[in-house]
C-alpha cells in the first residue's frame, strides 16, 4: 500500500489507538488485515488512524461479545461511509440490524429456559 500524506487531520498512532481502546498492538493489525479498520500510511509507513476508527473498534469488540462474527460485523461496517466519520444516524443504522439479531436470540433463549423448567419440573 503506498505511503498517502496526512492532510491537517490529527491522526493517531497504532499506540494511541491500543491505549485508548485497551486492544492489542496485533489485534488492531489484525483487524486491519480483515478489512474492518482502514488505517492510512504516512510518508514514513506508519499506520495512522482516524479518532472516529476508536468508535469502530469499541463497536467491533463489543459485537464480538455479543457472539457476532467477523464476518457479520464486516458486512455492516462496510455500510459505514469511508470519507468521512459515522455519523450517529449511521450508527443507528447498523445497530438496529444486530439488535434485531440480539432480540431473536433473546426469544429462543427464553423458549428455551421455558422448556426446561418443564424439563425439570
Amino acid at each position: 500500500m503506498p505511503a498517502q500524506k496526512t492532510k491537517h487531520i490529527k491522526y493517531l498512532s497504532i499506540g494511541q489507538i491500543e491505549a485508548r481502546t485497551g486492544l492489542a498492538v496485533s489485534a488492531i493489525r489484525y483487524y486491519e488485515a480483515e478489512e474492518l479498520v482502514h488505517p492510512i500510511r504516512n510518508t514514513g509507513g506508519q499506520r495512522q488512524f482516524q479518532r472516529a476508527d476508536i468508535r469502530r473498534i469499541s463497536f467491533i469488540m463489543i459485537a464480538q461479545k455479543l457472539g457476532f462474527s467477523l464476518a457479520q460485523i464486516r458486512k455492516q461496517l462496510n455500510t459505514l461511509p469511508k470519507n468521512r466519520a459515522p455519523t450517529q444516524k449511521d450508527w443507528e443504522r447498523i445497530s438496529t440490524v444486530f439488535r434485531a439479531e440480539l432480540e431473536e436470540r433473546l426469544e429462543l433463549l427464553s423458549r428455551t429456559l421455558e422448556k426446561l423448567d418443564k424439563c425439570i419440573g
